[in-house]
């Protein structure tokens, strides 16, 4: 039996790295770390995408989403956060957050579109929820959301 060339392996090994990365990227991520987070009265399970390969899925590839929960995005810096839906089917309004948890605006996202959605000042949070869920609740810019990431540090 002739033994594979070392190259050749490495190829292969590596096609099938990339090849799972693609499926990857084709599927919702469920795993990712929760947190719960408050507003107001109204509890929210959250989802952490603190990564850049989490922050680039996101809630792409989800066909439905409890009402309850959403995404949080964690990013190291607070800058001006621009968000688009491609691959994301969820109608979504993003909460863009500052350090303490105070709601800087909010945005409605359609499914499917690669439309810019910023923020308006920098900031370190974006929290992803079912459109329509923060105008139900009644929470508007300005004010604060609570639980574990805006705690002072």
């Amino acid at each position: 039996m002739k033994p594979y060339p070392l190259k050749s392996a490495l190829s292969f090994t590596l096609a099938l790295i990339l090849a799972g990365a693609c499926l990857a990227q084709d599927r919702p991520q469920m795993d990712l770390p929760r947190t719960r987070l408050s507003a107001g009265m109204h509890q929210i399970e959250s989802q952490v995408a603190a990564t850049p390969q989490q922050r680039m899925i996101g809630l792409m590839f989800r066909k439905e989403m409890p009402q309850h929960e959403g995404m949080l995005f964690v990013f190291e810096q607070p800058s001006v956060q621009c968000f688009w839906m491609k691959n994301t089917l969820l109608p979504l309004t993003a909460a863009f957050v500052e350090d303490d948890g105070t709601i800087v605006n909010l945005v409605d996202m359609k499914p499917r579109t690669e439309s810019p959605h910023c923020s308006n000042k920098p900031v370190r949070y974006v929290l992803e929820m079912n459109q329509g869920w923060f105008a139900k609740k009644g929470v508007k810019p300005g004010m604060k959301l609570s639980g574990r990431p805006f705690e002072q540090r």
